[in-house]
């Protein structure tokens, strides 16, 4: 006979010769012949026989929660409301104790997350083996694919996914203005004049699911179309033609890409041209034409100068011939010029020449 003591929070489940016989709670025994198992009701329960055995035990059955978790199944065994574990496919027994146990079950043989799991769980460490994540940022549009069927758009945010083996696909488009560099464009003119052009057009995602459900690559064809239209319209026109036409460029090509763009789910905002770069022959010629052009608006520009300054002279001339007054006055000013930069004047010579420069200076009474 040996004594055996159950302690507070303790059960103890008593066999005789490996069969199993009751449960014994808190408190004192004496027993003869007997194996006891003392167990730990604040700890979880692991059998030490066949479970479904254990179970026929009302008291023991009543004594105990048993959690069955399926293949495809995962549980998040919730301790005094924090999550300690989770738990995967099998059998899983506690005793009913003090400590508050919460078992929330989640279907892992689906994507969609149904079940009532906090976000701040679903980031939890012992959760980012079974949940796959995915941020849609302010500026973009979405849209998910599962086992590469489309199922919805999705709208900014942060979304989360169980990990299994289905495959989840999410396809991003940004909605901000965007721009498009169509830099070195060989083209030839009508004329066979080959030039180099670089261009830049700006546009925005109108409608993500023509974006992506109905195109590939959206954005490579409109950079394809935006070329083509650049061509098509230099291609028309001979190189002189062309720059004076240049400024319908940016309209023509805005217009001819606008319809296939929509078919892109794309809205076009604006196009222009950056850079036109000649042949070194043509530039030169380029050159030397715009230096002849320059010279003869100069020629021009001093023959009008000659020209008015003789027209000048000559009406000058005719008002003083006109008027012996005027002829005086004019004759005055050319000394009075001559006077200002003389500061002295030394004078040799008989008294004619003093009554001669007299005639100059002194006015006649």
């Amino acid at each position: 006979m040996k004594r055996v003591k159950v302690n507070a929070y303790q059960v103890a489940l008593v066999f005789k010769d490996g069969v199993y016989k009751y449960m014994l709670k808190e408190g004192k025994y004496w027993l003869w012949n007997k194996e006891v198992y003392v167990y730990d009701v604040t700890r979880p329960f692991v059998a030490p026989i066949e479970l479904n055995i254990l179970l026929q035990d009302a008291d023991l059955a009543n004594a105990l929660q048993v959690v069955e978790v399926k293949d495809n199944e995962i549980v998040l065994m919730y301790e005094n409301g924090l999550l300690k574990q989770v738990l995967n496919a099998g059998r899983y027994t506690y005793w009913k104790s003090a400590i508050e146990y919460v078992f929330v079950k989640a279907d892992m043989g689906k994507v969609e997350i149904d079940e009532n799991i906090d976000r701040v769980v679903l980031q939890n460490r012992l959760l980012v083996p079974y949940v796959r994540s995915y941020s849609v940022e302010n500026y973009e549009e979405a849209l998910l694919f599962v086992d590469g069927k489309f199922q919805k758009r999705l709208q900014s945010g942060m979304y989360y996914w169980w990990k299994n083996n289905i495959a989840v696909h999410v396809g991003k488009a940004d909605k901000r203005l965007q721009q498009l560099e169509i830099n070195g464009q060989e083209i030839l003119t009508k004329d066979k004049a080959a030039l180099r052009l670089n261009a830049w057009a700006q546009y925005k995602v109108a409608d993500i699911e023509k974006a992506l459900l109905q195109n590939k690559e959206y954005d490579k064809q409109l950079y394809v179309a935006f070329q083509l239209a650049l061509r098509e319209y230099i291609a028309a026109y001979g190189f002189d033609e062309l720059l004076e036409k240049k400024e319908a460029l940016a309209p023509f090509v805005l217009e001819a890409v606008k319809e296939k763009a929509a078919a892109l789910g794309v809205e076009v905002i604006g196009f222009g041209i950056r850079d036109i770069i000649l042949p070194g022959d043509v530039k030169e010629i380029m050159n030397q034409v715009l230096i002849a052009e320059k010279k003869a608006q100069a020629n021009s520009i001093m023959r009008r100068e000659e020209t008015a300054s003789t027209r000048s002279l000559l009406n000058t001339a005719k008002l003083m011939e006109e008027n012996a007054m005027l002829w005086k006055l004019k004759e005055m000013e050319y000394v009075e010029k001559i006077a200002d930069k003389i500061s002295n004047i030394s004078v040799s010579g008989n008294g004619v020449l003093i009554e001669q420069l007299k005639q100059i200076f002194v006015p006649q009474k």
